[in-house]
């Protein structure tokens, strides 16, 4: 089989003893006779699947007792409207942090539901750095953050500070697993699973109970956290197998040693290839402030138009897979996310040094 190293922004690596397990699997599951792909929602083996993705996640994320795992459709791009949909309440107004394209688009459906507040931005320094200040509404119904910004390349490296009973609400699509964090300091987290978790097709919602009372009864039923929380997310047919793929990388991440060790091997494989821009006399720029860098994400740029065609060409022709930038900036982007083996990163490193000495 031809090799090829995965640098896709989303959907993106799933690491290959998951893909096997899949594999191996997928006729037959757990002697059922069965894919898990025909069994029924409400059997006794999808239980099992379900509620081991639930128990895993909670060990992992060390998430509280008193928060909910609800297992949701439509990806973040849904969460933008059912966010402000359950708590944007009359007389409060949402705050957004904007980081990059998708809090932009997050406080574009806040906006359609009610009164709406940038809390911060960096905007006029394009997206480069995570913003510097926070300077809330009066009556705020919520702060909403995108923890990390897969276009730009930026991260929050700590959790913001609010006052007692603001909720926080985070986009943690791309980098929910990678790190540790406090889950206690936040009311919401969702993420969509395509890049850490497992395949596209589920969505993970960590909420804190207390928040739910605030859901209102007029909702939409598919848009109401209640309805995924009071049935177990299975008031209609979720989705079945990307959340069976999701216990098995929850499972991977477990064997590696668990979200601290998946930490250190991803600021390991960060640091490479940020020196790799950082020790090139400025043939690599990495566009996003130092201090600002995701360790998901890393974007940057050659000198020219032309040269950029010529690496990504020369880096597809290597074996090298997804490292255009997003179409809304250009350049190249490496996304390293926790299924990118080490020495992956460890050839493209390789690879940008050999490109650059060739042009220079």
């Amino acid at each position: 089989m031809k090799q090829v190293f995965n640098f896709n922004a989303g959907p993106a690596a799933l690491p290959k003893e998951v893909l096997q397990k899949a594999q191996e699997e997928l006729l037959n599951f757990q002697d059922s006779g069965l894919s898990v792909m025909e069994l029924s929602h409400r059997s006794k083996q999808y239980e099992s699947i379900q509620n081991h993705a639930t128990e895993r996640l909670r060990t992992l994320m060390d998430i509280p007792a008193d928060y909910d795992i609800l297992y949701m459709q439509g990806g973040a791009s849904l969460q933008f409207s059912a966010v402000p949909m359950n708590f944007l309440t009359e007389g409060k107004t949402a705050n957004y942090c904007l980081t990059g394209s998708w809090s932009e688009k997050a406080l574009k459906e806040a906006k359609k539901v009610g009164s709406t507040h940038i809390a911060s931005s960096s905007k006029e320094a394009n997206y480069s750095q995570i913003p510097d200040y926070l300077e809330l509404s009066d009556n705020p119904a919520y702060v909403h953050i995108t923890s990390n910004n897969t276009i730009f390349g930026t991260q929050w490296r700590t959790t913001p500070e609010l006052p007692a009973k603001v909720p926080l609400i985070a986009d943690m699509s791309s980098d929910i697993l990678s790190r540790p964090i406090p889950v206690d300091n936040y009311s919401l987290i969702y993420a969509g699973a395509q890049k850490n978790l497992g395949p596209s097709g589920v969505t993970v919602v960590i909420v804190k109970k207390e928040l739910l009372e605030r859901c209102p009864d007029n909702l939409p039923t598919m848009l109401n956290y209640q309805t995924y929380a009071k049935n177990s997310s299975l008031y209609n047919t979720p989705a079945t197998f990307s959340i069976y793929m999701l216990s098995l990388v929850l499972d991977w991440v477990a064997d590696q040693g668990g979200v601290e060790q998946i930490e250190a091997i991803n600021t390991e494989k960060a640091n490479l290839l940020y020196h790799v821009i950082d020790s090139s006399d400025s043939f690599y720029k990495g566009p996003a402030r130092q201090d600002s860098r995701s360790n998901m994400n890393v974007t940057f740029t050659l000198p020219s138009e032309d040269l950029t065609k010529k690496f990504l060409q020369q880096a597809s022709e290597n074996g090298f897979v997804g490292l255009s930038g997003h179409r809304l900036i250009g350049g190249c982007r490496a996304s390293i996310y926790n299924a990118v083996p080490l020495d992956h990163c460890e050839k493209l490193a390789q690879f940008m040094k050999d490109f650059r000495t060739n042009f220079m």
